[in-house]
């Protein structure tokens, strides 16, 4: 690293992989055959290395049959469960590229991925909570109810040629709630006409540069963008995630972090089967009683998670019942992880290696990582150093100039993780990605001597007040030191004096009180007056992503519905 400036760059002792996922999952499955790859506790099912491998190939050879081929988009849209991990590893074993889908998604949001990305096929169960998957698929395809297709022919999704549904918890039961839907039994049965030499030849015509998975931006700050990763982009962020956890065959990660998420596909699922190490899929979405029973009941030594979810569980009231000693590491991502968080996690979850990440989707996703012996200070206060084989800077936001070292600026990439570019949107790519191939991430942060960064918000979140520079997440870690609060989130709203207030919506623990004097008198004991927020709202919950990243955008447009226009909108006649 070049003295005083913010640019650091990691070898490693181990060369990149330059394989395929089929390729390298295939040396994987068989050295830990008899291992467990997966235990699905919602579904009350198991399956050891080389059962996994062989759905795999017979859901691969299942895809041929049904028509799809290298570089055509198949989308999944479910929740997490065996045969959501089956699919990933089938298309990548044809080199399909997997369209991941919020399960969270309504009909509008489905409509916009399906047709972002192309999807030419797409899989599905018939529902999940308050989503009825089937209705709104039926409601968007009117085609699935018709009788004797063949294939869809739809003019708003005119590549779209096949619905396949399954029942999670009965995969081999027929479910076809419309004609135009393929049951999954059946669209594996068309698999026995494809044999094991065409599917090999279909995997032995892969490169580690072909596409191989789009993933969806979280949407935390508008509309999501369809993100384009390859073979060698998740295989090796996921691989050398798992060196930095000091993960093997031995490790069972809890996962309660969405599928369909970077975090989950790559971080989670691909980790595991990078190592022969057994993924524990503790229910079909996030609940935290169930993500304690499975730490208890299967000895998990790692757990994933955000920081509002390692919450949920400290606060579950039967938290006590659970023996989670045998925890030892894992990764805690997506928000800033308060110290007092640290402390609890690792002392009454017994996670003395817990690591903080810090990425995008954008980027694989994870950029930057603590270590196990790392202090206290750095596993709080940064987001650690970035992975092997990568390279990071701190720019000037508004050009590409690298700043000097503590200088606030904005965090960029560069290496193996940076993503392909966003699918068919050539001017969005160019944007995000500049000449030199620098992934600008619109986060801001600043670097030390060495190379640990400290990220202080999002460059889009800076409030601007009265000229002053002030970052939402230096507020948000002040809060969290007062023992009554449980969650916040500081966000700024448009003020025609200021230009910028500061607004904090805030969550105590149960059974606690606070009034907004007690939390200003706070604020003013330990924040400069212009840090200290105008307008504080008192909640039970926040808007949040599946993934549990917290919505600032949809807490900013109620409090500008709150308050009055006077304050933060200009007059017609100005």
């Amino acid at each position: 690293m070049p003295d005083g400036k913010s640019y650091f760059h990691r070898g490693g002792s181990e060369a990149l992989l330059g394989a395929t996922i089929p390729e390298h999952f295939a040396q994987v499955a068989k050295k830990f055959a008899d291992r467990e790859a997966i235990v699905s506790r919602h579904q009350k099912r198991r399956l050891t290395y080389a059962e996994l491998s062989r759905k795999v190939d017979h859901t691969a050879r299942a895809l041929l049959a049904a028509g799809f081929s290298k570089g055509e988009r198949i989308g999944v849209w479910s929740t997490n469960n065996i045969e959501w991990l089956v699919l990933q590893m089938a298309t990548a074993r044809i080199g399909a590229v997997l369209v991941n889908i919020n399960p969270a998604y309504r009909p509008r949001e489905l409509a916009y991925a399906l047709r972002r990305s192309r999807v030419q096929g797409l899989f599905t169960i018939p529902a999940f909570s308050h989503s009825n998957y089937v209705e709104m698929l039926c409601a968007l395809l009117p085609e699935l109810q018709a009788e004797h297709r063949e294939s869809l022919d739809n003019p708003d999704l005119p590549e779209l040629r096949k619905v396949v549904i399954y029942d999670p918890m009965d995969p081999l039961a027929t479910v076809a709630p419309q004609p135009g839907f393929i049951p999954w039994p059946a669209f594996l049965s068309a698999g026995e006409t494809v044999s094991m030499t065409d599917l090999d030849a279909a995997t032995a015509s892969l490169d580690t540069d072909d596409a191989i998975n789009i993933q969806y931006t979280s949407g935390t700050t508008g509309f999501p963008k369809a993100v384009l990763l390859t073979h060698h982009n998740i295989l090796n962020n996921a691989y050398f995630t798992a060196q930095a956890m000091r993960f093997d065959e031995n490790d069972r990660l809890c996962v309660p972090v969405p599928f369909y998420h970077c975090f989950g596909m790559v971080l989670s699922t691909l980790l595991c089967l990078t190592v022969g190490a057994t993924i524990v899929v503790p229910a079909e979405h996030f609940d935290p009683l169930a993500v304690l029973q499975a730490i208890h009941e299967e000895g998990c030594t790692a757990l994933h998670g955000v920081p509002t979810m390692f919450i949920a569980q400290l606060e579950h009231p039967r938290f006590a019942e659970f023996d989670l000693s045998s925890l030892r590491t894992g990764i805690m991502a997506g928000a800033p992880c308060p110290v007092e968080l640290m402390h609890r996690v690792i002392d009454e979850m017994h996670c003395t290696e817990i690591l903080i990440g810090y990425g995008q989707t954008e980027a694989s996703p994870i950029t930057h990582l603590t270590v196990w012996d790392d202090t206290l200070e750095r596993r709080t206060q940064t987001v650690g150093r970035n992975l092997p084989h990568q390279e990071v800077k701190i720019a000037d936001p508004k050009g590409s100039m690298t700043l000097p070292l503590g200088e606030i600026g904005e965090v960029c990439f560069r290496g193996y993780h940076v993503m392909k570019g966003y699918f068919r949107e050539e001017d969005a790519t160019a944007k995000a990605i500049d000449d030199g191939r620098w992934l600008r991430s619109g986060d801001l942060g600043s670097m030390d001597r060495d190379g640990y960064v400290k990220i202080t918000g999002r460059l889009k979140e800076m409030i601007i007040r009265g000229g002053e520079n002030i970052y939402p997440v230096e507020i948000e870690a002040y809060l969290f030191t007062h023992p009554k609060i449980a969650q916040v989130a500081v966000f700024g709203v448009p003020d025609l004096r200021m230009g910028e207030e500061i607004a904090a919506w805030v969550q105590i623990h149960a059974g606690e009180h606070m009034n907004e004097d007690e939390l200003r008198t706070f604020c003013h004991d330990g924040l400069a007056h212009f840090k200290v927020p105008k307008f504080i709202r008192f909640v039970d919950d926040f808007p949040m992503t599946v993934t549990g990243k917290l919505q600032k955008f949809k807490m900013r447009e109620a409090m500008e519905d709150e308050l009055p226009h006077a304050e933060t909108r200009p007059s017609i006649a100005s």
